[in-house]
């Protein structure tokens, strides 16, 4: 029997493919809703035939949200940008967006809603994505008391944004740059064991719980580098880079945002974020509390970036 139907906001994401596939699994119905459902087509073979609607939806226009979520018993809002291009900006998105689909679920009398916010989510930060975050979780419990917001760290697994892009930045430069010295602190999250954490809330339905979710081990910046050089047979410098310099790198990637089809590597934002720790502060419930055991990334990383390798797959490391 079906749970129920879950109205899903941002289904066609990096974490979207999981969410979608797990909800599939475990018995719901699933809206996926997203703004070019042309191009999300893979979607609809996650389940069974009919399980998956593809719905045209965009956080920005509260009207689509509130005809994306009538008849629906859950809400799922995975929506969330790292880099600003035209309307797609964290204003946006993180708070506007968020606060339409809060208000949608409130005026249809939806209590179940999982709101995917981010470690470091503070309105006094100096970074204007963590800022926006916290401002979309006020949003969120401000109109559904009973929401969860999930909280995560940077995520890992095969097309992630963190190590697959420094892997190919390793392919193309013979060095990588050690923001800040290299010494800030993350636990990345395995992608699908979020997916799972998030599938086990909306399960058994949310609470107005706030849900700190990392990994099993935490790294430097610079330790995280290493195991991408690893991971991919490539020897690399690593080469500090102070944080004034930092900034200036994301003035140049900024720019380059300007030019059509080039999204920035870096930009000043994601600098003052580098400048915090990601991690778990132990003041909220994790994995732990869900019953999962996360994966490390030793288990996960290799495979997932076995295409930057030079055989790929039949790639053998160099002796010593």
């Amino acid at each position: 029997m079906s749970k129920g139907l879950v109205c899903v906001f941002g289904a066609n994401g990096f974490l979207g493919h999981y969410v979608v596939r797990r909800l599939a699994k475990d018995g719901w119905r699933v809206r996926a809703c997203v703004r070019r459902p042309h191009i999300a087509g893979e979607l609809k073979v996650m389940g069974a035939v009919g399980q998956i609607q593809l719905v045209q939806a965009n956080v920005r226009y509260k009207k689509s949200v509130e005809l994306a979520v009538a008849g629906c018993d859950a809400v799922i809002n995975l929506t969330g940008i790292l880099i600003e291009q035209g309307h797609q900006n964290f204003k946006a998105v993180h708070v506007l967006g968020a606060k339409n689909i809060a208000d949608a679920a409130q005026n249809t009398g939806i209590t179940n809603l999982v709101h995917i916010s981010a470690l470091g989510a503070d309105q006094q930060s100096n970074s204007r994505y963590a800022r926006s975050k916290a401002k979309g979780e006020q949003a969120v419990a401000a109109a559904v008391a009973s929401a969860d917001i999930v909280r995560p760290s940077i995520l890992f697994g095969e097309g992630d944004g963190f190590f697959t892009r420094f892997a190919g930045l390793a392919n193309l430069t013979m060095a990588l740059p050690l923001l800040g010295g290299g010494i800030t602190k993350f636990q990345p999250i395995y992608v699908d064991d979020l997916a799972n954490a998030i599938c086990k809330i909306v399960n058994r339905g949310s609470s107005g719980a706030i849900w700190e979710l990392g990994g099993a081990q935490t790294f430097s910046f610079k330790e995280l580098l290493q195991i991408v050089l690893d991971a991919i047979g490539k020897k690399r410098a690593l080469l500090p880079v102070p944080w004034a310099v930092s900034s200036l790198m994301g003035v140049f990637g900024e720019i380059s945002g300007y030019i059509p089809l080039v999204k920035p590597f870096l930009t000043r934002d994601q600098v003052k974020l580098l400048k915090i720790d990601n991690v778990v502060s132990g003041n909220y419930p994790g994995l732990s509390d869900l019953d999962i055991e996360a994966e490390t990334i030793d288990a996960i990383i290799p495979a997932s970036l076995a295409h930057f390798r030079k055989y790929g797959q039949f790639h053998q490391a160099e002796a010593g």
